[in-house]
Formats: C-alpha cells, structure tokens, sequence
C-alpha cells in the first residue's frame, strides 16, 4: 500500500523547478549573457540515492558567473546597438552587497560594465535606438526601484535626530548604484536624447517611484535624486504640473501625518529653483501652494533639519510677488513655537528676511500682531530669543 502511494505521490508544490508554482513561466533576466554552470551534474553522473527508485533528490540551483563582454570600440559600429542590449542585461543581474565576500568577480564585471555604458552615452558616439532607451530604463529600474530598509528611527521608535549629528545610512550597493543614477542623468541631459520618445518610458510611474527614493536615508542618493528630477522637469514640460502635485502630495504627508521623511531638504531645493522662475503674475495654484504646503512645513518637530531650504522658497514668493509679504508673515505667527527656543531662533531669522523684502503696505497690515509676537519674543527667558 505504501508504495502505491510513493509511485502515485504528486510532485510537491515548492519544488523549485516548478514553473507553474508563479503562475508564469519564468523568465531568464540575463538571457543571451555567457553563464557558466559550475554545480550541474554532467550527463551521466549518478545523483545521490540513484538506486532507490522511491527517492527524490531536489537538484540545488546551479551556480554561475558573468564573463565579460568585448568593449564597444572593439566590435564593429553595426554591432554597438546589439552590443549595447547585451550589457545591459549583464547589468540586470542583481547581487548581494550586504556580503563583501560573495560574487567578487561578478559585482567587478558589472561595475565595469556599467561603466562603459555611461561612457558609452555621455560620448554621444552613436544615438541609441528606440528599443535601447526601452530597456535601458528597464535596467535602470530594476537596480534602483527596490524597498528602502527601514530607517534608524523606525528601529529604535527614537524621535528623528538631525543627520549632521549622527551618522547617515551609507547604501551597500552604492559603488553600483551610482553608476546607475549617473546612466540616467547622463541620458536625461543628452542633447539626442528626444522627450517625444524618452516620455514614453520616463512616465508619470517612474517619476512617482523616483520621489518615493527621496526618503533614501543615504545622502549621496537623495543628492543624486535632487539633481535628476531637476533635470526631468527641465527638459520634460509634460511632467511639470504632475511632478508639483505629486512634491504637494508628500509634503502633505509628512505634515499631517507622518512627520518623518528624510528628502524633504532636498525637494524645498528643486522648488526654490522651479519658484525662481515663476513667471509673474503669479498663477494661483502657486500661490494656494504656498499657503497650503509651504507655510505649514514650519509646524512640524524636525523643521530645522530642512528650515534653510523652506526659508530660501518662502523668500523667494516675497521677492517675486511683493504683495504676498502679508499672507507670508502671517503664516509665520500662525505657526510660531510656544515652547521651543530653537525654533523660535529660526522663525526670528526668517522673519528678517521676508521683512526685508516687504514693502509699506503690506507691513501696515500686518504690523500689529507681528509686534505683538516681538513683544513677546523681549520677554523670552532665552538668550538667543530676547537678543
């Protein structure tokens, strides 16, 4: 009876082999790359057990390892284009950094390979065809959309610390993960680079996912992220209107709701640009930004971690549109501190700078509960307050 059961037994459902276990086929992710199989059984080993026809031995997943690819100015100029899919699928291979040991040889071909493609664009030595861009974005996004691990605060349930005063998470990845984001800000700012076509694959998805990585606890990528999504919406006029909703959307988030966000700095930085070069008179959509984004960034805890970059994009409403001086002050005293000195320090200091650019009217009519506020401010039994 037993071994009717064996010989009738189904295979098991977490067989690794088993394709139909995804619910698809799967899909080789470096297909047309040289692997080399270094744990395959040879065609007529026997495996372990072979006697008994009742065992069934699981085979381990082969190991394997990248060989590199011959550089482009070593193949003819008809055969770049090829030659340009197949590093980029050397470089969809993803590998584990958090072991330094672990695929030495392979994390050293994929830099490389990175490498000569970023080379490979910034040169402009040959316009890469529509399918390339396609799968270069493919590339580019399988290495950086990825979970963030769970920032310092989350682990420990601390409050948020001001980041020159510890120690900022460093990314493992990083020495690849650079080269990455510099192919794509290379292709962003190519001037052959076409944004009838690019738009096709830098669409509103990647753009959202790309201010997802703003919250990245490592500084040299938010910098990275900074400079990118500038450059998008410099070049890209489509996205504009969708790229200010979806900054609003994370500013309102981290307000009302979460007060932890480690891009906020970074984000002020691309809009003190974008409001740089409002065009005057000034839409009212801005100007509902301003009062409804903007001024309430002063309420949370950890405003000085991000105040020089909110000061400098509040400064900047006031000198482009001087009647807005009233709303701007008024703004400030609606979210002036009550208990915190430090704070209250950073609001004095902006303070001066929007009234430096206010004119007679507007301070007429906020002038009585601005030196209401002062008033209170001489009274302060903190030093840096009452000076």
């Amino acid at each position: 009876m037993f071994k009717k059961i064996m010989k009738g037994r189904k295979p098991s459902k977490s067989d690794p082999n088993d394709q139909s276990l995804y619910g698809f086929p799967q899909r080789n992710p470096i297909a047309n790359v040289v692997v080399n199989h270094s744990s395959r059984a040879g065609p007529g080993l026997p495996s372990p057990n072979s006697g008994s026809p009742a065992s069934v031995v699981a085979t381990p997943p082969p190991m394997f390892s990248i060989e590199p690819l011959p550089l482009f100015r070593d193949v003819p100029v008809s055969e770049r284009q090829n030659l340009f899919l197949r590093k980029l699928q050397v470089c969809c291979f993803q590998l584990d950094f958090n072991d330094s040991m672990k695929s030495v040889r392979e994390k050293e071909i994929k830099r490389q390979t990175l490498l000569e493609l970023v080379d490979f664009i910034q040169s402009g030595s040959a316009k890469i065809t529509e399918n390339c861009q396609e799968e270069m974005i493919k590339m580019i996004s399988i290495n950086i959309f990825r979970c963030l691990p769970p920032a310092s605060h989350e682990n420990t349930g601390q409050e948020v610390v001001d980041p020159e005063e510890d120690d900022p998470y460093l990314e493992p990845s990083w020495p690849h993960l650079q080269l990455v984001y510099e192919l794509l800000l290379r292709y962003v700012v190519s001037s052959d680079t076409d944004t009838k076509i690019a738009k096709r694959y830098i669409d509103h998805s990647f753009v959202l996912k790309l201010l997802d990585l703003f919250d990245s606890e490592d500084p040299r990528e938010r910098e990275y992220l900074k400079t990118i999504l500038h450059r998008i919406y410099g070049k890209f006029m489509v996205h504009r209107p969708f790229i200010r909703k979806a900054i609003n959307n994370i500013f309102y988030r981290f307000i009302y709701e979460t007060e932890r966000h480690s891009g906020i700095g970074e984000l002020l930085e691309i809009l003190g640009s974008i409001i740089n070069g409002f065009a005057l008179p000034m839409k009212e959509e801005h100007k509902l930004f301003l009062v409804r984004a903007l001024l309430p960034l002063h309420k949370p805890k950890p405003v000085a971690m991000y105040h020089q970059q909110l000061s400098y994009c509040i400064t900047q409403f006031v000198e482009k549109d001087y009647k807005l001086a009233d709303t701007v002050i008024r703004g400030l005293l609606k979210y002036w501190p009550l208990t915190n000195c430090q704070k209250e320090v950073l609001f004095l200091g902006e303070l001066e700078e929007v009234l430096e650019a206010t004119q007679g009217a507007e301070f007429q009519r906020c002038m009585v509960p601005l030196f209401r506020q002062i008033a209170r401010c001489l009274n302060s039994s903190h030093f840096q307050v009452w000076e």
